[in-house]
């Protein structure tokens, strides 16, 4: 399997969880996702007011520079962790 499919597959494999991640494991899969697949971050960070934007925004900011294929592999290594811990 490709690392691409591989991405993939995590992608889909994530929805299946039967609990859902805590709050830095799923700022790590968003940050991960959008800079294995949107490259370094893009935009104007989101306002005082909306703290899960900007939440976003900082975690996909700090991963500047990285790797698209790093990405992916963090991103994959992480589902399958999540796998592990949080499937019933």
């Amino acid at each position: 399997m490709t690392d691409s499919a591989r991405f993939e597959q995590a992608q889909k494999d994530v929805q299946t969880l039967s609990r859902k991640p805590g709050n830095d494991d799923l700022l790590f899969l968003y940050a991960h996702y959008k800079q294995g697949s949107a490259g370094d971050v893009s935009g104007k960070r989101p306002g005082m007011l909306d703290m899960v934007g900007r939440a976003k925004y900082d975690a996909w900011a700090k991963l500047k520079g990285m790797s698209a294929e790093d990405a992916q592999q963090k991103y994959i290594d992480k589902v399958d962790s999540l796998l592990k811990s949080h499937k019933d």
